[in-house]
């Protein structure tokens, strides 16, 4: 069984800290993702499980044994580039075998089973005899994933494998993806900047920035319950919108509105569903976060018994499904998803319902969650955890 221990890796380039001090363990056949912007070091840590980077500080374990300083041939992990790094004079068939031949550890029969079965499992054969240059950015794909198969890995690791595709490729290669993970079951750690792979695709999703883990969740816990401000603006799309208020008898005190927060829930609650240990404490500053699929415009969704805000449209923005409404609500912008086809215009100003079970509040200095709306914590049984730091 190949479960991965990271323990309180590090890597650094110079005066930059890539990895800083992560703790993570990957269950044996997991389908892990690991998802942050740009430059967060998500790919910097699949680098240093394939041996491609060497670790500053920390220890990484595969199977129970410590791989920290073994050379990448020996780790038996196969990694999936961005780039698909197929050779170009090569047909997908040598491309495929090519690693496997220059080992010396396979015979010609053990070989032709191994490219029959990746290519019967990625519905590839009719691509062994063509050149890269004559299939699709999908098809290469799937060659490059075919590469990675036949070597019979105890891990899988991909680097941002369907960002050169089209939208409606990356949808199909997705579930392409999760068909593969659910038949092999092979320990798969997965890195992406795109939040709706991660959502898709990962049992659990790592959260990164600036080095370090944010929070390790379930996908639906992690949109439910984020443990601070950042996890609450990265996973979802539109981004939670955030709102600076007073806290203030048990309200919560904006310029252009004042609002009961729900009464019976205090931090000994909110706490077990990924919220820091500070309690909501009066006259505290903080930021009242809420998604904009929760604020729904009166005339239409909202219970005649939810709490009321009015809301400056700034601009209509149109998406089919939906309708995206940029708001200003006093000097705060805001945003709220409507149904598609309200006849609002930029300009109107509009009654907005909020669902008290849908709140969220941040501390204004450190960014931690410290309170989640009660009803929604009814919602879910799965608890949030917290990387140990």
């Amino acid at each position: 069984m190949t479960t991965v221990t990271l323990q309180n890796l590090h890597k650094e380039f110079g005066d930059v800290v890539a990895v800083n001090g992560i703790d993570l363990e990957i269950n044996h056949g997991e389908f892990l993702v690991i998802v942050g912007p740009s430059g967060c070091g998500k790919s910097t840590t699949l680098r240093l499980l394939a041996g491609l980077e060497s670790t500053t500080d920390g220890r990484i374990e595969m199977g129970g044994r410590d791989v920290t300083t073994v050379e990448p041939k020996d780790r038996n992990v196969a990694m999936v580039f961005q780039n698909y790094a197929l050779y170009p004079h090569m047909t997908g068939r040598r491309n495929i075998t090519f690693g496997m031949k220059s080992s010396g550890d396979f015979t010609e029969e053990e070989i032709d089973r191994r490219v029959t079965e990746a290519a019967d499992t990625l519905d590839i054969a009719d691509l062994l005899d063509r050149k890269p240059d004559a299939m699709s950015g999908g098809e290469r794909q799937r060659v490059a994933l075919g590469r990675a198969i036949v070597r019979d890995p105890d891990a899988f690791l991909m680097d941002e494998p369907l960002s050169n595709l089209d939208a409606k490729l990356r949808i199909q290669m997705r579930a392409e993806l999760a068909r593969l993970h659910s038949t092999l079951e092979t320990t798969t750690v997965y890195v992406t900047h795109d939040q709706t792979e991660a959502m898709t695709l990962g049992e659990r999703v790592v959260v990164m920035n600036d080095g370090q883990i944010m929070q390790i969740d379930e996908p639906q816990v992690l949109y439910d319950f984020p443990a601070n401000r950042f996890v609450a603006e990265f996973i979802g799309d539109p981004a939670m919108n955030m709102i600076p208020v007073d806290i203030q008898d048990g309200r919560a005190v904006h310029e252009a509105f004042d609002i009961p927060l729900p009464s019976g829930n205090d931090q000994s609650k909110s706490n077990q569903n990924g919220a820091s240990d500070a309690r909501i404490t009066d006259g505290q500053r903080a930021i009242l976060g809420v998604r904009p699929e929760d604020l729904h415009l009166s005339d239409v969704q909202a219970d005649d018994e939810l709490p009321m805000i009015d809301a400056e449209v700034n601009v209509r923005e149109p998406l089919g499904d939906s309708l995206l409404l940029h708001c200003s609500v006093g000097n705060t912008s805001c945003n709220i998803q409507a149904e598609p086809r309200m006849p609002i215009t930029a300009g109107e100003t509009v009654s907005v319902a909020y669902d008290p079970a849908r709140l969220h509040l941040f501390d204004a200095e450190t960014s931690e969650a410290f309170y989640h709306s009660e009803l929604r914590q009814s919602t879910v049984k799965q608890k949030p955890s917290k990387p140990s730091m």
